[in-house]
């Protein structure tokens, strides 16, 4: 039975006593493309980083390939796990050497030179041209190719990216990510990508995580709604949003509870509707994403500071003039609001 690239059990990830990350179960399948959505802070570069090895959590353990495993250990080597962050880290010295670092660390040094040029060609780097440079002489996005390269010379069994082309030009993307899918193509890579760019993450990926407050939802797309909200009667209570609009929910377990609405319960339609008791609020639509594996397209819709996300056929994105840049209704039941209950780090259902 082939074992997952990563099982995760009862982990939990505290600094300075402050929560950051409470994962219960998780599995990672080899050569899967996992990606990582969520905002700044919602653990996941902490999350790359224990996958890493890096670091170690607080309670609960990581298996890779099988293998329960802990930071720095000399068999973490052993599983070829490398990972890309968004600003380079290079040493000072040449390209040759920062690529050819980690070989010559584990003695791998057969055909180097072959070896480092063929690297640099994967990343659409000329090795007659970037071989001799050293490290201070590179652009954002060479350093970044020539750190990918680095890592792609090891073949590496696991491929960690966090935020790969968030500050490099668009060429130097478009290369990073091409490199990167290789990886899978060539050598079974198992890749597990942190970034902002929703298109190329749900173009890509055999599965999106998404990160909200340490908590990991693996089933479903979630909407989350910020608070504050305000008592609303006995049983309820309301968020009173900037431009006055409202979105009802039922009462939170506790005083930290977050609000959650997952995308099938959410509606997106040309003009508010009349005569329903459901929440409705006015937004922009600001994205129009292809999902390959369902052929629906993930619809994204802005209304102050809350985002929802939802997936639609093409039938009704054409019978409803769903287009980017225009105002649209989102609709969805009262019940949908689910509470994340933050004091206990648990979903509540």
């Amino acid at each position: 039975m082939t074992q997952p690239a990563y099982r995760i059990t009862n982990l939990e990830q505290r600094y300075n006593r402050h929560p950051v990350l409470s994962i219960p179960d998780l599995s990672i399948e080899p050569a899967a493309i996992t990606g990582l959505i969520g905002p700044n802070g919602s653990g996941k570069s902490t999350f790359l980083k224990l996958l890493a090895f890096v670091e170690a959590p607080v309670t609960g353990q990581i298996a890779c390939h099988g293998r329960p495993l802990q930071p720095f250990a000399d068999i973490v080597r052993e599983e070829r796990i490398t990972m890309l962050t968004q600003e380079p880290y290079l040493l000072n010295r040449s390209v040759a050497d920062n690529i050819a670092y980690g070989l010559k660390i584990r003695g791998d040094t057969d055909h180097l030179t072959e070896r480092v040029e063929r690297a640099l060609q994967w990343v659409g780097l000329d090795a007659g041209v970037f071989l001799r440079r050293q490290w201070y002489e590179l652009s954002g996005g060479e350093a970044q190719r020539v750190a990918l390269a680095a890592r792609l010379v090891l073949k590496p069994r696991v491929l960690l990216l966090d935020e790969p082309t968030a500050s490099v030009d668009a060429d130097s993307a478009w290369l990073i990510k091409d490199a990167s899918l290789k990886a899978r193509n060539r050598w079974g890579t198992t890749l597990v990508i942190a970034s902002h760019d929703w298109h190329w993450l749900y173009e890509i990926c055999d599965e999106v995580l998404h990160f909200y407050a340490g908590q990991v939802f693996r089933t479903r797309m979630i909407s989350f709604i910020p608070g504050p909200w305000e008592p609303d009667g006995a049983a309820g209570v309301i968020k009173k949003m900037d431009d006055g609009q409202c979105v009802r929910a039922g009462r939170p377990p506790g005083a930290g509870a977050i609000a959650l609405v997952a995308s099938d319960a959410v509606e997106v339609c040309r003009k508010p509707r009349s005569g329903t008791d459901a929440n409705q609020v006015v937004g922009t639509l600001t994205r129009l994403l292809l999902e390959k594996s369902t052929g629906l397209l993930i619809v994204t819709v802005v209304a102050g500071r809350t985002t929802f996300t939802t997936k639609v056929d093409r039938e009704k994105i054409a019978a409803e003039r769903l287009i980017p840049g225009r105002q649209v209704a989102v609709v969805f039941d009262v019940a949908a609001v689910k509470w994340l209950d933050s004091e206990n780090r648990k979903p509540v259902r």
